[in-house]
Parts: C-alpha cells; sequence; structure tokens
C-alpha cells in the first residue's frame, strides 16, 4: 500500500533520550524545559525572533485571532483547510471568501480591495503548498485600510523568501506540526510575530491568561503543549535537512516522469526557497482525475484531493462564487510523499498516473 503519507519517525535511541530525561526531570506540561529547548531551537534553525509553541495549528490560528483582537469580517482564501475559515467562525467572526491565482493558488491581491467592508478588521491569507503569498501586495492593502494579517503559514517549514523565513511576513504566522507535516511534533503548531507586544499576548493567550500563579489578564485558554511532543520534535530537528533533502528529490522525480500536457504543477515564485512539502498535480478536468483515482486505488495507491472541496462550497461558509477555487479543488491532488518512499514505488504511481488518465 502507498499512501499519500508517512511520518517520519527517528531512531528509537534518539527519542529515547528526551523520555528519559522526562522520567528524570518528572516534567510533562506547563512550560517544561524540552518545550523551552525546541522554541529556541526551532527559532534559530528558521531564522526568528522567536516562536510560541503551541497544541495544534488550529488552535495556533484561533489565538491569532484573539491576539489581534479583531471583529466582524476577515477576508480569506476559499482554496485552504477546513481549519483556516472555520478558525474564523469558530472565533464568532465572518469568514469573506477572495478568490486565488490560478497559478500559485494563493489568494489573489487584486481581487482583495473589492471585498473590504468597514467590517473588515483583517486578511487571513495562506500559503497554499508552502507556496508564499505575494506579501508585500498584501501589505500594501493592508497599511492603506488599516487591517491586520495573519498568514497560514502550516505548510511552510523551512520556507524562504528572498533569504527571510516567510514567517516573519504579516502581524502573525501560524505553523502546523501535525504527524503528516515535513517536520512534526506529533501534534503541535507554532506562532510566530514580529511583534514583542503580540508576541508576550499570545503566550498569555495560551496559558488561561496568567499573568501569574494566582492573576488573569483577560480570557484565554489551554493551547500549551507537554514534553513528549516537543520530544519527537527535538528527535526530528536533527534530520530536518536530510528530510528536505529527500523531498525535493522526490518532487523533481515526479515533475519529471508526469511531463505531460494532461497535468500541470503549481508555479513556484523564482525568489522563494521552496520546501517541496506537497506534490499537487491538477487534471484537466474531476472527470478525467475521478478515473485515474479510482485506478489509483484498485493498485493500492492512495493519493489525496487536496485541498477539496472549495471552502466557499462548505454549508456553513457559504461564500461567492470563487471561479478559480472551485475549478482547481475538482482537479488536483496530492501525490504520495514521505521520506521512505522509494524510487520504484514513485514511478509505479507514475506509470498508472500515465496508463489510466483520459
Amino acid at each position: 500500500m502507498i499512501n499519500v503519507t508517512k511520518p517520519f519517525l527517528p531512531p528509537k535511541a534518539e527519542f529515547n533520550q528526551y523520555i528519559d530525561s522526562i522520567w528524570a526531570n518528572n516534567w510533562l506540561t506547563n512550560h517544561g524545559p524540552l518545550v523551552g529547548d525546541l522554541e529556541s531551537k526551532l527559532a534559530e534553525y528558521l531564522g526568528l525572533l522567536h516562536l510560541n509553541y503551541v497544541s495544534n495549528g488550529t488552535i495556533a490560528l484561533q489565538i491569532s485571532i484573539k491576539a489581534l483582537e479583531l471583529e466582524g469580517e476577515i477576508i480569506t482564501t476559499p482554496f485552504s483547510y477546513i481549519a483556516t475559515a472555520s478558525s474564523i467562525v469558530w472565533e464568532g467572526l465572518k469568514p469573506v471568501f477572495v478568490d486565488i491565482c490560478p497559478d500559485t493558488l494563493n489568494i489573489d491581491p487584486q481581487k482583495i480591495e473589492a471585498k473590504i467592508t468597514p467590517q473588515t478588521s483583517a486578511i487571513l491569507a495562506t500559503h497554499v503548498y508552502g507556496n508564499p503569498c505575494q506579501v508585500e501586495a498584501i501589505q500594501q492593502i493592508a497599511d492603506q485600510y488599516d487591517l491586520k494579517i495573519i498568514y497560514d503559514a502550516a505548510h511552510c517549514f523551512g520556507t524562504k523568501i528572498n533569504g527571510e523565513s516567510i514567517l516573519n511576513f504579516g502581524d502573525i504566522s501560524t505553523i502546523s506540526f501535525h504527524a503528516t507535516k515535513l517536520f512534526h511534533t506529533t501534534e503541535g503548531g507554532g506562532i510566530v510575530t514580529p511583534h514583542q507586544k503580540y508576541f508576550q499576548k499570545i503566550k498569555q493567550l495560551r496559558n488561561f491568561g496568567h499573568t501569574s500563579a494566582s492573576s488573569f489578564d483577560g480570557v484565554g485558554i489551554n493551547g500549551k503543549n507537554s514534553e513528549f511532543h516537543a520530544a519527537m520534535g527535538l528527535a526530528n530537528l536533527k534530520h530536518i535537512d536530510a528530510i528536505m533533502e529527500k523531498r525535493k528529490a522526490q518532487y523533481l522525480l515526479y515533475q519529471q516522469q508526469l511531463n505531460d500536457p494532461r497535468f500541470t504543477f503549481v508555479k513556484i515564485n523564482q525568489e522563494v526557497d521552496f520546501n517541496f512539502a506537497y506534490c499537487p498535480i491538477f487534471f484537466q478536468s474531476e472527470e478525467a482525475l475521478l478515473i485515474t483515482l479510482k485506478e489509483l486505488n484498485n493498485h493500492y495507491i492512495f493519493p489525496r484531493r487536496y485541498f477539496y472541496p472549495a471552502l466557499n462550497t462548505i454549508d456553513y461558509l457559504k461564500g461567492d462564487q470563487c471561479e478559480i477555487a472551485e475549478s482547481l479543488a475538482a482537479r488536483v491532488l496530492c501525490l504520495p510523499l514521505y521520506h521512505s518512499l522509494t524510487q520504484s514505488e514513485q514511478k509505479l504511481v507514475c506509470s498508472k498516473i500515465l496508463e489510466s488518465t483520459p
């Protein structure tokens, strides 16, 4: 069986060294030493001023909305995972969907202004598959209309633009460390901001609003993460360069094998150091995709329709029509990518795609 992904697992002996330290310290959660170590090592590796480690990427989005004290409407993308938009609704705000660029799959800055109203408080844009948005254009719009910017950078571990981490842009960026991600801590997420006032507020919000052991400043939530999750992150971080090198080779092999007019790949900005976290391909029609997907499944190959469906078509999120996002969501298939995937398995995937796609 070839699944769309498999988590990378470090050598048990390396992981167990951290587990032994947990037993020695008898400190399981509540900002333990491994959590602190992971935060500092991630900030150093990624080129960040600091990073708040939290329980997952969704709570990272929710805390970010709280930290910026957003109200009313948030402009966002219809081409992302459900958590991007559901976090807005969960926090009592309204998502307003803006269609995407057909090449990069990111929110189209040229279409944002038409959706701004007096109720708009922010833009929440996703760097889709780790491919950065047009951050300068979005920042200009935000400055003009006094809007905050949150970037859903769930896929962006290691991604840089003009040599700088993409996580340093906007008011806040969030990242996921879920087991399916390029770098994972089993479950987990991070919140990054260049602004000290937001950094301190996020630290407070993720810990019930505590300002001391017995005092609080406003409502908070339990967004902390444990020493066990940090142990997995610290062990995996030692291997991340090899993981990313392998992932790039796998992505390029798919591009080579599927160099065919029936398929298109995402257009990556030239200034970007891309992390090759996902390999989506687009078919000419949804019918062609479904025929191919059925044949792949018959051979125990399980890629994923990701992202599907377009978020503006989901009942509780229902928004205006976004023709480009809806079309691409119906035709996208993310191919298997994971560290232990072999070249022969990749070539099998490609041969079945080429054979079955009309």
